[in-house]
């Protein structure tokens, strides 16, 4: 059980921490709306993953067409993150104390992004899925610890950022704020594009 719990810890962290939509999407989110928004976003990974672990496992079983399903979750969510990437290209300034009605879409943005990205499937498939397989050998809490352990750190890191985010929020304001809100555009974009090539290939491989 020790094993798994520090091992969910770990690749918790390391997914928190990494570089992606969802963690481009808290910045954001935190920029414009406060640090309750970018927090409503890091929670996201809690209210969809469930499915998805739930949907890898039994592709586990069933590979046939798994890059064509794959594919086409990678180009819906290239597409949704080139609307997002839009909205932070052609940012334009906002009052900061402006954002009762905005937050309230931040946890539905980061839902869409959490489902639409082929990450949270790829890293079930290939490497939670396999070690959860394996902790259930052992006993249940053996499972319970590593999921356990793995969502707690991933959601504790974003957590984290959008708190350091949001207490700098008030030093960006006027053009820093506009450019700082472009050059995330351009990140989204970025991965939009990534996600849209990732898509194609996956595709084309099952074709």
């Amino acid at each position: 059980m020790i094993t798994s719990l520090s091992t969910g810890m770990i690749l918790g962290f390391s997914a928190g921490m990494a570089p992606g939509p969802l963690l481009a999407l808290v910045i954001s989110e935190t920029l414009q709306h406060g640090a309750r928004a970018g927090i409503k976003v890091a929670l996201a990974p809690v209210l969809t993953d469930l499915p998805i672990i739930l949907l890898t496992l039994f592709v586990l079983s069933r590979l046939s067409g798994l890059d064509t399903l794959l594919g086409l979750i990678s180009l819906g969510g290239g597409v949704f993150l080139c609307y997002l990437a839009w909205q932070g290209l052609t940012f334009s300034g906002s009052p900061m104390g402006a954002e009762a009605a905005p937050r309230e879409r931040s946890l539905q943005k980061a839902v869409l992004v959490n489902v639409l990205s082929p990450h949270p499937y790829l890293f079930w498939l290939t490497v939670g899925g396999p070690l959860t397989v394996r902790a259930l050998e052992q006993t249940w809490f053996a499972a319970a610890a590593f999921i356990g352990s793995f969502y707690l750190l991933l959601v504790g890191a974003k957590i984290g950022i959008a708190v350091l985010v949001g207490r700098s929020r008030r030093l960006l304001s006027g053009r820093p704020y506009i450019h700082t809100m472009r050059a995330l555009g351009g990140m989204l974009l970025v991965l939009a594009l990534l996600l849209l090539h990732e898509g194609w290939e996956l595709i084309s491989a099952a074709s």
